[in-house]
């Protein structure tokens, strides 16, 4: 990924952070050299590896984990917007788009063991359950459809080898410029401003 400087996030925790909070990502692998992508909830092991370890699971019918070998690439998207010339306090400017990104590296691993599989599944749920008025449980149903289930999926792990953060927030431009640029998305597109609010500016 293309990251000048003034955009480059590299802070492991802030890292971390993000992709807790825009789990839903892209997997991206190679199969016969044509790219192959599916979209899946992961979860972070923050200390299982020095970059942490990433869980999820694909549809046994989806024929990527079949070719699983060699680096994929798992990309975490957060709050985007375009950003208008208007918006900023001087000028010349022109058009742009922020946002921020963040891609994990390493070679994901099947998980043949059924009980981790089931632990993999359990713990999605509940992350996702949590904070819901009436949590569901993957316990509720009885264990042949779990087993059911299982047979109809496939667990995965990727030991992250490495970590690339692009953060594009208007860090090069004056207070001046971002102020005005977060007076114009508040409301509008919050996350994208509040994104903005959180990251410490470089002038």
């Amino acid at each position: 990924m293309y990251i000048p400087r003034s955009f480059a996030q590299e802070d492991r925790e802030t890292l971390h952070e993000f992709m807790r909070r825009n789990a839903f990502a892209s997997l991206v692998t190679v199969e016969e050299g044509r790219p192959v992508a599916s979209h899946v909830p992961f979860l972070l092991d923050a200390e299982r590896g020095p970059h942490g370890t990433l869980v999820g699971h694909l549809a046994r019918a989806n024929p990527q984990w079949r070719g699983f070998a060699g680096e994929a690439m798992v990309v975490f998207w957060g709050p985007h917007g375009y950003v208008s010339p208007r918006w900023y306090a001087g000028a010349p400017n022109v058009p742009t788009w922020n946002y921020a990104v963040v891609h994990a590296y390493g070679t994901p691993r099947v998980i043949d063991d059924a009980a981790v599989a089931l632990e993999v599944v359990r713990r999605l749920t509940d992350e996702y359950e949590r904070g819901l008025e009436r949590p569901w449980s993957v316990d509720e149903v009885p264990a042949e459809f779990t087993d059911k289930l299982l047979r109809a999926i496939v667990a995965f792990e990727i030991p992250i080898a490495r970590l690339e953060g692009k953060f594009k927030l208007n860090q090069n431009k004056s207070a001046a410029d971002r102020a005005g640029v977060v007076a114009a998305l508040a409301g509008e597109n919050e996350p994208l401003a509040e994104l903005m609010r959180r990251l410490p500016a470089n002038d």
